[in-house]
């Protein structure tokens, strides 16, 4: 039942990492929440109603929210949002840094990629003025926390079923792994948050560190303690061809193993004066990284 007293929000992609560290977030602070997903809970709970559906088909329960949320896919939203009848004060989307990281890209598919990101924010932005809302666009880096994701939990993943993960040596590339609880926060907090309106934000994690320390951490979580070995760089893209062959690594460009040497820092000043954005250090557990 809808609390007559409470806050409205609708939030598309619940049901991911992002998606449920925000709805805790939201039933905290008291909002009652339409959450959908592809795959919703069978349940609902106190304030929380779920919505089975996705872009471009789903249909809002609604007319009216006090905000929207997308923790999903940002090109589908953006597209599905230019298009609806929705009416919401505040739109608050997830993108990524990808759109700053792949703009110069070797790979076709990944110039690709932070192109369709940048059209995107700019779709979203635009239908937000059209309707009279305002928008804000957030861009995480390295997310982590829900055991969900395709990076650090990918490489924990690979390393507990070898016992050890092989890094070139100059995988030194700096990295701010951020946590989706830090990423609701702020998508919670950009909603109340006057200078946010007609921003994007960065929201990298609270340390810098090099790649390879930033693995030795996510190895040091797991009980197994892989090992990380560090070859040559030839070596590595022999082992690494070998790899795909055996049909163990893809979605693994070389782009990815290119900007392991790469330094993807970015600045949260912005986000910190804006949104009381205050990330914590990187300090992996196992329950962050592997599921189950």
């Amino acid at each position: 039942m809808t609390r007559t007293d409470a806050r409205r929000a609708l939030v598309f992609g619940a049901s991911g990492q992002i998606g449920a560290a925000l709805l805790a977030r939201l039933a905290a602070a008291g909002w009652d929440v339409d959450a959908v997903s592809r795959a919703p809970p069978s349940a609902n709970g106190p304030g929380l109603r779920w919505h089975a559906g996705g872009f471009p088909d789903v249909v809002a329960p609604d007319a009216h929210f006090d905000a929207v949320f997308s923790c999903g896919p940002l090109d589908a939203f953006s597209l599905w949002y230019a298009d609806a009848t929705l009416r919401a004060a505040r739109v608050i989307a997830f993108g990524s840094t990808s759109l700053e990281t792949k703009r110069a890209a070797g790979d076709p598919g990944e110039r690709a990629l932070a192109a369709t990101l940048a059209a995107s924010e700019a779709r979203v932005f635009a239908a937000a003025h059209a309707s009279g809302a305002t928008a804000t666009l957030l861009r995480p880096t390295l997310v982590y926390g829900a055991a969900r994701d395709a990076s650090l939990s990918r490489i924990a993943a690979l390393a507990r079923r070898t016992g050890v993960f092989v890094l070139p040596r100059d995988a030194r590339g700096l990295r701010q792994p951020v946590h989706v609880d830090d990423l609701a926060e702020a998508a919670l907090a950009a909603v109340s948050a006057p200078a946010a309106a007609g921003q994007a934000y960065a929201l990298p994690g609270g340390e810098t560190l090099p790649y390879d320390a930033m693995v030795r951490r996510v190895l040091a979580a797991l009980p197994e303690r892989p090992r990380l070995l560090r070859v040559p760089s030839p070596l590595f893209r022999i082992a690494l061809a070998a790899a795909h062959a055996g049909g163990r690594l893809h979605g693994l460009p070389a782009g990815a193993v290119a900007r392991m040497r790469e330094d993807l820092v970015f600045d949260a000043t912005p986000a910190a004066r804006d949104l009381g954005y205050a990330p914590r250090e990187f300090r992996p557990t196992r329950e962050m990284l592997v599921a189950g």
